[in-house]
Order: C-alpha cells, then sequence, then structure tokens
C-alpha cells in the first residue's frame, strides 16, 4: 500500500511539478482518508479509535496527510497549493469488502477533490 498511497504520489508529484510551475494555477489534491488522522486514531469517543487495528492502509493515510503538509509547505513560494481530501467512505469493492455502510458513491467522494483542483 505504500507504493500506491505514498511512494506513487511522489512519483507523480515529482514528475509533474514542472508543469505545475509553469501554470498559472498550479494545484495538488491527495485523497486521503480520516484513518490516517491520528487525533481519530486516539480518540476514544471517534469511531474510528474502534476500528480494527491495521499495519498498512492507515498507516499509509497518516503518511500521506504528513506529505501533503510537507508539498504544502515547500511549493508555497511557487504558488501551487497543496491539499488533502477525505471523501468518506464510499461505495467500493473495498467498503464492501470491509463491510461498512457507505451510501455516498465514488462519483460523490470525488465531487471535494474536483472543487479543490479548481
Amino acid at each position: 500500500m505504500f507504493e500506491t498511497n505514498v511512494f506513487g504520489v511522489v512519483m507523480v508529484t515529482e514528475a509533474l511539478l514542472p508543469l505545475l510551475r509553469r501554470s498559472a494555477a498550479g494545484r495538488i489534491v491527495n485523497v486521503s482518508s480520516g484513518v490516517g488522522s491520528l487525533g481519530n486514531m486516539t480518540d476514544p469517543g471517534h469511531y474510528m479509535s474502534k476500528l480494527p487495528a491495521a499495519a498498512a492502509y492507515p498507516t499509509t493515510k497518516t503518511a500521506l496527510n504528513s506529505l501533503t503538509v510537507q508539498y504544502a509547505k515547500a511549493l508555497a513560494a511557487d504558488g501551487i497549493l497543496v491539499n488533502a481530501v477525505a471523501p468518506g467512505a464510499c461505495a467500493t469493492d473495498f467498503t464492501r469488502r470491509l463491510s461498512l455502510p457507505a451510501t455516498r458513491t465514488a462519483a460523490q467522494g470525488a465531487e471535494i477533490a474536483v472543487r479543490l483542483a479548481r
């Protein structure tokens, strides 16, 4: 999962930086998850703290959140905005395997990323 959620983001971002730097409105929008929030994972009152322990997915999203902050700091002087979005649970094969009650479609989950990209 680190290959996709962290290292893949670095490779794509680095490959596109020359184009982003030439853009009048460079934007990077990383798709994260609330399960990557250390606050949510450790808050006894938050439902995410009650999810089963998992070494892969939550840690990759925590790393992605940190990576997003580092890119935002590094690229601010270039006028490139960097954000992360957490679309929430969407009805996908992934959430079905976990038996998560997800009523939002993938398209609905993508709406916030599209708004930030614009």
